[in-house]
């Protein structure tokens, strides 16, 4: 686990970026571990779209290509959705009560066009949606293809602020 955290938080910081090599003697070197426990760790988040393994070069921060991106924002999507009908009989109050307040922040961020705001408002609106005794596994998913959006540098940075208020639009119909 330490060694998949401290290869995720690479990925995260921005400290290596899509297409970059990591080896586990690096990650042994860094975690003060065996690389058998960071090639095992390795293997995983290969397995989770993380890392991508390259014929004679190693294991590479994966990347993802423009086309596959609204692929990859579909499957996203469709879980989301999933978690609300699965998780949304079951909103308390209070949870509608925090919904209603991150809506009426992200709308002061776009008001104010904070765009990195806003990306911290949208990714709480949908984990709250999302986080319910009968969606957690669901939850785990979303929290994974938010780390790699997140990690791939592909989100509302990379948007005009016309995108950012149809969004605070959806959630206000999702709400």
């Amino acid at each position: 686990d330490l060694a998949r955290l401290h290869i995720q938080e690479m990925i995260l910081s921005g400290s290596v970026h899509a297409g970059a090599r990591i080896t586990s003697r690096e990650v042994s070197e860094a975690v003060g571990m065996s690389e058998t426990p960071i090639r095992e760790a390795m293997r995983g988040l290969a397995s989770e779209g993380w890392l991508d393994f390259v014929p004679h070069i190693g294991m590479v921060v994966a990347s993802i290509k423009d086309e596959q991106l609204a692929e990859f924002y579909a499957v996203r999507g469709a879980i989301e959705a999933l978690a609300i009908e699965l998780g949304g009989l079951s909103y308390t109050e209070a949870q509608l009560r925090d919904v209603d307040r991150n809506l009426a922040e992200a709308a002061r961020a776009v008001a104010a066009k904070d765009i990195a705001a806003y990306a911290r408002l949208n990714r709480e609106f949908h984990f709250m949606l999302s986080d319910t005794p009968a969606t957690q596994w669901t939850l785990k998913l979303l929290q994974n293809l938010w780390a790699q959006t997140a990690a791939l540098r592909r989100g509302f940075e990379m948007v005009p602020i016309a995108r950012i208020r149809a969004s605070l639009d959806e959630h206000r119909a999702i709400r």
